[in-house]
C-alpha cells in the first residue's frame, strides 16, 4: 500500500531513526532522473523546484552506486562520502529547470515514497512578525510625538534614545576643549576664567558670602567663537557640558517645552557642578512685548517663562552654570537679561590683527599644516581685517585646499593670497571668460577704479594702494576684480575725507565707462553704485556728515528715540526731513561722479593704456601694475572734494521754507 507522507525540509525522512547525524549533497537534476529511471530513489521531497531525495539502503551502498553510476559529478560527489560513518544519513538535493516535469509516473511505477513540506505550521510564525512590525511602528510613532500620559507630570517620557530632557537632542561634550584652543578673544577668556575658578574651588567664594554668577550671555557675531568658548569652559573646569539648542524646546504640543526645561535643569542638578549651554537663545526667548513678534505662541512663551522660573529659583550651593549665546541680545526678553538670571554679558568681539595671528597659529599647530619659508602670518594677519576665527579657519584650510590641487608640499604664500581672494570676490572661474565688447568694458572699468584709487592715496597718507586688477568672472555675479589690501593696522574710526575719498573710489568705474565710451554706460557698475548710495546715506542720515542736515540721527528719530517705547517721536514732519536727506544723498553722489570724471580726464593715457594692457592679459599685478599706476596725478577738483572745500552740498538759502523750519 502507498502512502504519501508531508515532509519538510531538513528533517528526517520517513524511515530514518531519529537523532542521525545528516550529510546533504549537492548534484545535478540529471543524476535524480538517472537514479530514478535505475529504481535507486527511495523517498523524495519536492519544494516547487527544490527537490531532495534518498536512495535506498539495499542498493549496495556507497561503493556499489559509485561502480555503477556513470555520471563523473555523482561518482565525484560519492567518492567524497566514502570516509562518512555508516551511521550518517546521505539526503541529495537538486535543482529541477523550470521547462522541465517532474518525473511522477516514473516515480509512482518504482513505488518512491514523495510529497512536499507542510508549510501550514508557518502560519503563527507570520501573524508573529506582522504583529512585531506594527510594534515596532507604533514605538516609533511614540519616540517621535511623545504622548502624556499622566496629568500631573506632563512630558516625564525622558531620556529615551536620544538620551535628553523629554526627548530633546541634549548632547554632551566630546572632545575636550580647553582655552589654549580658543584664541583672538582675550578679554572674554579673563571674564570667563572666574567661572572657571568658581566651578574648581567654589569654598574660595561662598565662604565670603558671594553668590557665583547664575548665568552668562555671550554676544557676538555668528563664527567669533560663542560655542567654542562654552566647550572650553567646561574643558577647564573639568565638568559635564551640557548642550542643547534654543529651538529644541518648541513643539508642536503645548507645555512639552517646558518639560523639557524642567528635565534640563533637573539633570543638570544632579551632575552638579555642571555647565548647561543654551545655543540661539533667541529663539525661544525673545521680548514678550509683541514687538519683536508678529503672532502670539503660547508654547514659546511657557517654555520662556519656565526657563525664566528655573534660573531664578536655582540654590546658590546647586554649582550650575548657564551659558546662553546669541548675535541678537537687542531682541531677548528683559525680564531674562537682568541681574539674578544672567548676571553677566560677555561681548565675543572680531578679533584684531593680534588676536588674528593667534588664530592662525592654532589652526596651523592644530592641523600641523607645513609652511613655506615665504610665509609670514603677521602678514597674513594684517590682510583678514573683519575676518571672524570661523573665517580664519576656513582661510586655513582652503589655503591647504589650494596647495594640494598643485601637488606642493609645502602651503605658500600664494595660497593664503588665492584663499583672501577667495574669501573676499569670490572664487575665480575657469571656463567663463569676457568676449568681445564686455572685455573691453570690463578692463576700462576695473582701470578706472584703479586710477582713482591711486589719485585718493596719493592725496591721504597712510591709505593702501591698489595691489591687483583682474577681468576674469568670479562666482558671485562678478565680472571683474580690484583688490586693495587693506592697511596694516586697524581702524576703527572713518575720518569724512576718507569717507569722500572712496565715494570717488566707487564710482571711478562709471568715470571710466563715461570717458571712454562717451557717455554710453553699462549695468556693471551696480554693485558699486548700490555700495556708494549705502555709504552717502550713513554719512547723512546716522554720522552727521552733513552741513545742511546737520547731526541728525534718522534711525533714532524714525524710531522715536532709544527708549524703546516704539512711539512715533516725529510726525507730520518727518517726511520733510526724509525728502531733505534724500536731496543730499543724491547731491553728494553726483557731485562724487563729477569729481571722479575729471580724475579721468586728468589721466587719459593711464586710463585707456591700462584698460588695454588689461584686455590683453586679463590680470595685472605687483610691479608691473605699479608701473601704470605711478603716472597718475591727482587733479585739483579731487582735493577740493576730499578736503570738503569744493561747495558739494545743497545750499541753505535754496533750502524750501517749509525744510527751513525744521532745520
Amino acid at each position: 500500500m502507498f502512502v504519501m507522507r508531508l515532509l519538510r525540509p531538513g528533517l528526517p525522512l520517513p524511515g530514518a531513526e531519529p537523532r542521525v547525524p545528516t550529510t546533504f549533497v549537492s548534484v545535478p537534476y540529471s543524476d535524480f532522473l538517472s537514479k530514478v529511471g535505475g529504481n535507486q530513489v527511495q523517498k523524495v521531497e519536492v519544494d516547487g523546484v527544490h527537490i531532495m531525495f534518498k536512495l535506498k539502503q539495499d542498493v549496495g551502498g556507497v561503493e556499489s552506486d559509485v561502480k555503477g553510476s556513470g555520471n563523473s559529478k555523482m561518482q565525484d560527489s560519492e567518492l567524497l562520502l566514502r570516509s562518512v560513518a555508516p551511521t550518517k544519513r546521505i539526503v541529495y538535493t537538486t535543482t529541477r529547470p523550470n521547462d522541465i516535469k517532474t518525473p511522477y509516473e516514473k516515480m509512482l511505477e518504482n513505488d518512491v515514497e514523495f510529497g512536499a513540506p507542510d508549510k501550514r505550521s508557518g502560519g503563527f510564525l507570520n501573524s508573529a512578525l506582522i504583529a512585531l512590525f506594527y510594534v515596532a511602528v507604533l514605538a516609533g510613532l511614540l519616540h517621535r510625538f511623545p504622548v502624556n500620559f499622566s496629568q500631573n507630570t506632563p512630558g516625564q517620557l525622558r531620556n529615551r534614545k536620544s538620551g535628553g530632557p523629554g526627548g530633546s537632542k541634549v548632547s554632551e561634550q566630546g572632545e575636550v576643549i580647553t582655552f589654549s584652543d580658543v584664541a583672538g578673544v582675550d578679554e572674554a577668556k579673563e571674564e570667563l576664567e572666574e567661572i572657571v575658578e568658581f566651578l574648581r574651588n567654589p569654598d574660595r567664594y561662598t565662604r565670603l558670602g558671594a553668590r557665583p554668577p547664575r548665568g552668562v550671555l555671550l554676544v557676538g557675531l555668528p563664527g567669533t567663537g560663542k560655542t567654542l568658548l562654552a566647550k572650553a569652559v567646561a574643558g577647564e573646569a573639568e565638568v559635564p557640558f551640557i548642550s542643547c539648542s534654543a529651538s529644541e524646546f518648541v513643539e508642536l504640543y503645548v507645555g512639552m517645552g517646558a518639560s523639557r526645561v524642567r528635565d534640563l535643569f533637573a539633570r543638570a542638578k544632579k551632575e552638579a557642578p555642571s555647565i548647561i549651554f543654551i545655543d540661539e537663545i533667541d529663539a525661544v526667548a525673545k521680548s514678550r512685548d509683541g514687538r519683536f513678534r508678529i503672532v502670539s505662541n503660547d508654547e514659546r512663551e511657557q517654555t520662556l517663562n519656565q526657563l525664566l522660573t528655573e534660573m531664578d529659583g536655582f540654590d546658590s550651593n546647586s554649582a550650575v552654570i548657564v551659558l546662553g549665546a546669541t548675535n541678537r541680545a537687542d531682541v531677548l526678553d528683559p525680564a531674562l537679561r537682568r541681574p539674578g538670571r544672567f548676571d553677566r554679558v560677555v561681548m565675543v568681539e572680531t578679533p584684531d590683527r593680534v588676536g588674528r595671528k593667534a588664530i592662525l597659529d592654532v589652526h596651523v599647530n592644530k592641523k600641523e599644516l607645513p609652511l613655506g619659508e615665504d610665509v609670514d602670518l603677521d602678514n597674513i594677519a594684517s590682510m583678514t581685517t573683519g575676518f571672524t576665527g570661523a573665517d580664519l579657519a576656513n582661510l586655513v584650510n582652503e589655503a591647504a585646499l589650494l596647495a594640494g590641487r598643485e601637488s606642493k608640499v609645502v602651503v605658500e604664500r600664494i595660497d593664503f593670497i588665492h584663499a583672501v581672494e577667495r574669501s573676499i570676490a569670490g572664487i575665480e572661474k575657469k571656463t567663463a571668460k569676457l568676449q568681445g565688447t564686455e572685455k573691453g568694458v570690463v578692463a576700462r572699468h576695473e582701470a578706472g577704479h584703479a586710477v582713482v584709487g591711486t589719485a585718493v592715496s596719493k592725496l591721504l597718507k597712510g591709505q593702501p594702494r591698489v595691489e591687483k586688477l583682474s577681468i576674469l568672472p568670479r562666482s558671485g555675479g562678478a565680472l571683474g576684480f580690484t583688490y586693495t589690501p587693506p592697511t596694516t593696522e586697524d581702524r576703527y574710526l572713518l575720518f569724512v575725507d576718507e569717507l569722500r575719498g572712496r565715494l570717488v573710489t566707487l564710482l571711478g568705474g562709471r568715470a571710466a565707462e563715461e570717458i571712454i565710451y562717451s557717455g554710453r554706460v553699462s549695468t556693471g557698475a551696480l554693485d558699486d553704485i548700490r555700495r556708494a548710495t549705502d555709504m552717502a546715506y550713513k554719512a547723512i542720515a546716522e554720522y552727521g556728515l552733513n552741513p545742511t542736515i546737520g547731526p541728525i540721527s534718522m534711525t533714532t528719530l524714525s524710531n522715536g528715540g532709544m527708549d524703546d517705547s516704539g512711539g512715533s517721536g516725529f510726525g507730520k514732519d518727518q517726511g520733510h526731513l526724509v525728502d531733505l536727506v534724500q536731496r543730499e544723498v543724491k547731491l553728494m553722489l553726483q557731485s562724487a561722479l563729477d569729481v571722479a570724471l575729471s580724475v579721468m580726464r586728468a589721466n587719459p593715457t593711464v586710463l585707456e593704456g591700462l584698460g588695454a594692457y588689461l584686455e590683453e592679459k586679463e590680470k595685472v599685478e605687483g610691479d608691473e601694475l605699479q608701473e601704470w599706476l605711478k603716472l597718475v596725478v591727482a587733479p585739483k577738483e579731487l582735493a577740493d572734494f576730499v578736503r570738503g572745500t569744493q561747495e558739494t552740498f545743497l545750499p541753505l538759502q535754496s533750502t524750501p521754507p517749509e525744510l527751513k523750519q525744521l532745520l
